[in-house]
């Protein structure tokens, strides 16, 4: 009888740190079990990995550093556990059936929520049970539910995000002279799973009984207990402000602060954020605005508006000093949808409540522009706080002109006679 190996769980192979170059194996004794115990080439593709990211920390954005990270730590499970093979070996074929494997990747690699990697116990970092390579979107009390787990694919967003990673860490092993070749760059020429996509894309914002109805909720939930006035502030700014989460996490080189926000000679109020490129904006604030600020404010024991150079963090913590990372956030901003969906299904309407769960922290953004667009603001302005690089990119993200256009021509056909 043939006895059936079963596969080794997969475990976070690069820590969270600012520094990964400073990480020490001996202090993750799994991790160092993990790469010891298996052939010689496994620790030392890991240490590949660990100076490639190095590099990407010290002359890449943040979120640029994150998203690398995550993207080798996957690529390199998979071939240390399921191809059982050095990446210096991969052909085109082996690229081809790892992005096959990131389309529709094993349960027990998936999970929905932003685990910490580590947890501490009796002074040492143990590996977290509950983290997994893949995160899938949805309400984290959802998380043993096998059989949505089953149902995650990626977009061609995401796997287009998974080529460029490893397309730069073969370029940074040519550079290196540890190998020759870049098979990621020759596999994505052939990938089938990189369609090109001219269909209509969907409307990625919330409708206006949506966002009341997160207005509201978030208003309640702040009245009720003062902690979750930073739940309302941050859905608020989200939304009127059209930014990215990550523009309100604190960076490595940035921090938001409340002396970011300023009012000029002429009492226009002003907020400044740091943007994708580390390209640094100011955003408009509208006077309906503030009270929100005020009573954010007010609940934190600070003077009614931000004085100029207040270091105090935008979004606090509930326990230390200092801002929120990006993970942080979403989870406040996913808390919130949550208390939603827990609202709509008392007031039982389960069609509505069921959609919050594939709403993001981007929708926000999506739904404050869009609403500057029906409101028939300047797409120069709106472009300029959106933070886009041209009208262009505002138009063909909002505004659709040429979409618009062929909905216009288009509804004039007849199904039947021509009159």
């Amino acid at each position: 009888m043939t006895k059936i190996v079963k596969d080794i769980k997969p475990i976070p192979l690069f820590p969270k740190s600012e520094n990964i170059a400073e990480i020490s194996i001996r202090d993750y004794p799994e991790l160092s079990d993990f790469l010891t115990s298996g052939p010689e080439w496994r620790h030392q593709t890991w240490s590949w990995g660990q100076e490639f990211l190095a590099f990407i920390g010290r002359n890449k954005s943040t979120n640029t550093y994150v998203r690398f990270r995550s993207e080798v730590e996957k690529f390199l499970l998979w071939s240390f556990i399921k191809r059982k093979q050095s990446i210096v070996t991969f052909k085109k074929s082996e690229i081809l059936e790892y992005i096959e494997f990131c389309n529709k990747p094993d349960v027990d690699w998936i999970c929905f929520t932003s685990f910490e990697k580590f947890v501490i116990k009796a002074g040492t970092f143990k590996v977290n049970p509950l983290w997994a390579p893949f995160k899938m979107s949805g309400p984290v009390q959802s998380s043993r539910d096998k059989k949505i787990l089953k149902g995650y694919r990626p977009t061609v967003g995401t796997l287009n995000a998974t080529f460029t990673a490893m397309i730069s860490f073969y370029t940074h092993l040519n550079d290196e002279e540890y190998y020759y070749g870049n098979p990621a760059k020759v596999a994505k020429k052939d990938c089938r799973l990189l369609i090109q996509d001219d269909t209509i894309k969907d409307d990625r914002r919330l409708s206006d009984f949506q966002w009341d109805m997160l207005l509201e909720t978030s208003i309640k939930m702040a009245n009720s207990d003062p902690i979750f006035e930073r739940n309302l502030f941050l859905i608020v700014s989200l939304k009127t402000f059209f930014i990215r989460i990550s523009e309100f996490a604190e960076k490595k080189d940035w921090i938001p602060e409340m002396g970011h926000f300023s009012e000029d000679s002429n009492g226009n109020w002003w907020v400044k954020v740091l943007g994708k490129g580390g390209k640094k904006r100011s955003i408009t604030v509208p006077p309906d605005y503030l009270p929100y600020l005020r009573r954010y404010r007010i609940s934190r024991g600070l003077s009614l508006l931000p004085l100029i150079g207040e270091k105090e963090p935008m979004i606090q913590k509930i326990r230390g000093r200092g801002g929120l990372a990006t993970r942080h956030l979403s989870k406040i901003v996913t808390d919130t949808f949550n208390a939603v969906r827990v609202e709509l299904e008392i007031q039982k309407k389960p069609e509505e409540a069921i959609k919050f769960q594939a709403f993001s922290a981007h929708w926000l953004r999506h739904t404050g522009a869009s609403l500057e667009v029906e409101r028939g603001r300047p797409l120069k302005d709106l472009s300029e706080d959106l933070g886009h690089s041209t009208m262009a990119t505002t138009d063909r993200t909002y505004v659709h002109s040429d979409v618009l256009k062929r909905a216009i021509s288009g509804a004039g056909r007849k199904v039947g006679k021509q009159d």
